[in-house]
This record gives structure tokens, sequence and C-alpha cells, in this order.
């Protein structure tokens, strides 16, 4: 039998919220909480929401990246992710309504492996078609530098 995996599928997330800060969420069968600092009023429980956006672009970057890889026959071994996000808090402080409150994010990727600058380049280019975070960034306005090196010997 040969079962073709539905393209469309609905993600289910569900949330307690005991606070104006702290939301403690369900996905299948991990918990986890997204909360503000304390200097923020928050309990610091977990990442705020930006945060929490931010990480899943690394973590979407991840997946993505080694899916591409294994499709492009490039072994790029483990990976390190780092992201820095230029971010508008006017928004979220109430000053005023920002189209684009993630103006810029600097996403650096290193490969554990060493591979060839233009291997990297395709793979960058791949993931940038299939990372739905990445898409959801960019598609929003969000300019995102990429940075695909491999780590040095």
């Amino acid at each position: 039998m040969n079962l073709r995996p539905k393209t469309n599928v609905k993600l289910r997330i569900e949330a307690d919220c005991p606070s104006h800060s702290l939301s403690n969420l369900s996905v299948r069968d991990i918990a986890f909480a997204i909360d503000e600092p304390v200097e923020r009023g928050g309990t610091n429980l977990g990442p705020t929401p930006t945060d929490t956006a931010l990480s899943a672009l690394i973590g979407c970057t991840n997946v993505i990246g080694h899916k591409c890889a294994a499709s492009l026959g490039i072994d790029i071994g483990h990976l390190s992710i780092s992201a820095v996000c230029d971010f508008d808090r006017r928004g979220v402080t109430l000053e005023e309504e920002i189209d684009v409150p993630f103006s810029r994010i600097e996403l650096k990727v290193v490969t554990q492996n060493q591979v060839e600058d233009e291997d990297l380049q395709r793979l960058a280019a791949e993931v940038g078609k299939f990372c739905p975070l990445s898409k959801l960034f960019r598609q929003a306005g969000t300019v995102i530098e990429e940075e695909w090196t491999s780590a040095p010997t």
C-alpha cells in the first residue's frame, strides 16, 4: 500500500495563560512557557514571544537546511546557528503601529564539515525557498542577511 502524506495539515497548540505575560503551552506531548522578563512584569519562565519567533527561524533553518543538504548530496554535519535581529519595539510598547517590527535579521550558519562555498550558497538558496519561517519573515518585509560558512579546520 502506497500512502501519500497529507499536503495540508492543522497545527494545534493549546495554552493556559495565568497572567498578562505567562503562556503555558502544550504541543503534542511537550509543555513549555512563553513569558516576559521580570523587568517587564513577567516571571522569566521562558523566552518572550519575539524571542520565540526568532528561535523558530533558527530551528526551521536547521531542519530544512539538513533536508535540502541531503537532497543536494551535501554533507553539512552539525550546524551552529546564531541570529541577531533589529526589532522595533514601538509596536509592543503601544507607542505606534509598526508595519515591519523585525526589520533585519542577521543569520549566521556554520557547518561542522568542510563544504565548498559554492555548495553552501546553493544550499542557502534552497533553504530560502523551502523554510516556512524564512518565507514568513521575508514576506512580512524583514530583510534576512544570511552567512553560511564552514567551521575552520
